[in-house]
């Protein structure tokens, strides 16, 4: 019974709580017995944080969940994954989201892994080494948040928080096969994350929940929006139920490439299934991409290079970071050629005014975009960074540039069993039309699959 528990939503284990079927001491303790089972394979988890804590009441009690380790938990390292936090001291106190989750009755159960400093699309690091696909041990499980989606797909943990700057929630979480949002800029507050929010690309960035159920972003968003009187970029505006959304009222349009980077045969034949399985139940769907989007690539790489990255390497040299991963190198090293003078900033800052304004004009005619996440399926190891795999990464990035709320779910796989997911883009603060597409689509093709092999015999995990 427990593995099947395990498989289940949190929505549905928070509820096998309440029926006292189970108790919320069994339930941690069989995702901790399952991260045991699972670990050695897939190296996702750095640390176990579970203490003993009651949790409270509320509509998650007793449910477990992960955190990525950017994200502080009061009495635990958050390392970022980087040599220069190594030993660094225990946080004093939990960051707000996972304040949030705690007061909502949910309990911490373990930090995840991560790249270098968060900057790469693999997790994979100095201090942990790589995380890798559950679905395929030589592939890698994305980044920034790859710890938190091999976790999560693997029934280590039912959901979890990621952070995403140029995918980093979306593309762990399609290359993992589970769900996963990013939330309009401004939505929720970043305080207790590391690196800090603040600086000119402060825009760009939000931490967002994962699942392997859409069911449970949606149950966990109005848990932790609203201000916090710390990040002064949050605001407060509504959050809509998805499940008032109707699809019929949705003009929805699709793409497979963005202009920069095509997707493949097997991501495009996805897409096309996702925006044809909705043709009958949305009010139009129509093939197309908003003008300018093209632009995306360069301009969120001019926007993170202005300086050639040596704010970064000035940060990782004050951390005391004094050796960084190969994957942050080859990332910086992209950024050499985007360098500039205090003119060409604000040359940069008038193209993202111009892209921004042109990208919401497309939104008069659509509520919804379907296109790729990724143009590939997972990467093997260490293939981020080469340039014909790098670019295709806009299609995340374009609505880190505009701020938008996008959502990944996974709608179908390769030959070879990995699993390929669709991102749904909404307008600003409609998380709930993105979330109600995308539990329509997991309704029609399935969603989250555990994956097909079993992990090697189970050895301990190491404890706090």
């Amino acid at each position: 019974m427990m593995q099947d528990v395990l498989s289940r939503s949190a929505v549905e284990q928070a509820r096998l709580i309440r029926e006292r079927q189970i108790s919320s001491v069994e339930l941690m303790q069989a995702h901790r017995e399952q991260i045991a089972r699972v670990n050695p394979q897939i190296n996702a988890v750095i640390e176990v944080l579970d203490r003993g804590d009651a949790p409270q009441p509320g509509p998650l009690h007793g449910v477990p969940f992960s955190i990525k380790d950017s994200i502080e938990v009061a009495g635990s390292v958050c390392t970022a994954g980087t040599l220069g936090r190594k030993h660094a001291a225990p946080s004093v106190a939990d960051a707000t989201l996972v304040a949030r989750l705690r007061a909502a009755g949910a309990l911490p159960l373990a930090h995840t892994n991560l790249p270098d400093l968060l900057f790469a699309f693999e997790s994979d690091n100095l201090l942990f080494g790589a995380t890798r696909n559950p679905y395929d041990p030589a592939r890698t499980s994305g980044g920034s948040s790859g710890g938190e989606a091999a976790l999560i797909a693997s029934c280590g943990s039912p959901l979890g928080l990621g952070s995403d700057c140029a995918g980093s929630v979306r593309l762990p979480a399609a290359f993992c096969g589970i769900a996963g949002i990013k939330p309009t800029s401004g939505r929720l507050p970043r305080t207790g994350h590391f690196p800090p929010s603040g600086g000119w690309i402060e825009a760009l960035w939000q931490i967002g929940p994962m699942a392997r159920y859409v069911e449970d972003l949606i149950a966990v968003m109005p848990l932790l929006i609203g201000t916090d009187g710390c990040d002064v970029s949050t605001v407060s505006m509504p959050f809509h139920d998805p499940r008032a959304v109707e699809l019929r009222d949705l003009r929805v349009a699709f793409y497979t490439d963005n202009g920069i980077a095509a997707a493949d045969e097997d991501v495009s034949r996805v897409v096309r299934a996702a925006a044809k399985s909705l043709a009958s139940e949305v009010r139009g769907i129509e093939e197309a991409r908003p003008h300018g989007i093209e632009q995306s690539y360069d301009l969120e790489m001019k926007l993170i290079g202005a300086d050639g990255g040596d704010g970064l390497w000035q940060y990782l040299q004050q951390l005391g970071s004094t050796a960084v991963h190969p994957l942050l190198r080859g990332w910086l090293d992209k950024l050499e050629v985007y360098r500039t003078d205090l003119a060409g900033l604000q040359s940069y800052w008038a193209e993202w005014d111009a892209y921004r304004t042109g990208m919401f004009a497309f939104l008069r005619d659509f509520d919804v975009i379907l296109c790729p996440a990724y143009i590939h399926a997972a990467l093997p190891h260490g293939t981020s960074t080469l340039d014909a795999n790098f670019r295709g990464f806009s299609h995340t990035m374009a609505f880190n540039l505009t701020g938008w709320p996008a959502a990944v779910v996974r709608c179908g796989e390769t030959s070879g069993g990995l699993p390929v997911a669709v991102q749904v883009v909404a307008r600003p603060w409609r998380e709930d039309v993105a979330l109600r597409v995308a539990a329509a689509l997991e309704e029609t093709f399935g969603g989250w699959k555990a994956p097909r092999t079993e992990p090697p015999n189970p050895t301990p995990v190491s404890e706090e």
